[in-house]
C-alpha cells in the first residue's frame, strides 16, 4: 500500500490550501484514512479521519476550518484547509491502517506565515 500526499505550500494567515492523498495497492473504498501533522519539536498529532462511508471526525483545533472528503473513483482523500493560522504550520501526513500494518505517506509541508 502506498500513500502519496501533495498540495502543501506557503500561505499567509487566513489563506487556504487543499491537500490530496492518493492511495494505491489496496481496495481504497474499504479504508479509513487519517490525516496527522507534525510541527518541529512536537509529536505527531491526529487532525481528522474519514471513514469508508464518508463519515468524518475532526480535532477540536481544526473544526470549522478544515474539511475532509474522499473520491473513491480516484482513490483520493482531500483535506481542504481554510482560515489557516501560523500554528497550522507542520508536515501533514495521511495514514491508512490494514491490520496489523500501518501505512504512512511521505508528508507534505504546510507553512503559514503571520
Amino acid at each position: 500500500v502506498q500513500l502519496v500526499e501533495s498540495g502543501g505550500g506557503l500561505v499567509q494567515t487566513g489563506g487556504s490550501l487543499r491537500l490530496s492523498c492518493v492511495v494505491s495497492g489496496s481496495t481504497f473504498n474499504t479504508l479509513e484514512i487519517d490525516w496527522y501533522r507534525q510541527a518541529p519539536g512536537n509529536q505527531r498529532e491526529w487532525v481528522v479521519s474519514i471513514g469508508r462511508r464518508g463519515d468524518s471526525n475532526y480535532a477540536g483545533s481544526v473544526v470549522g476550518r478544515f474539511s475532509i472528503s474522499r473520491d473513491n473513483l480516484k482513490n483520493t482523500v482531500y483535506l481542504q484547509m481554510n482560515d489557516l493560522k501560523p500554528e497550522d504550520t507542520a508536515v501533514y501526513y495521511c495514514k491508512a491502517q490494514i491490520a496489523p500494518y500501518t501505512y504512512w505517506g511521505q508528508g507534505t509541508q504546510v507553512t503559514v506565515s503571520s
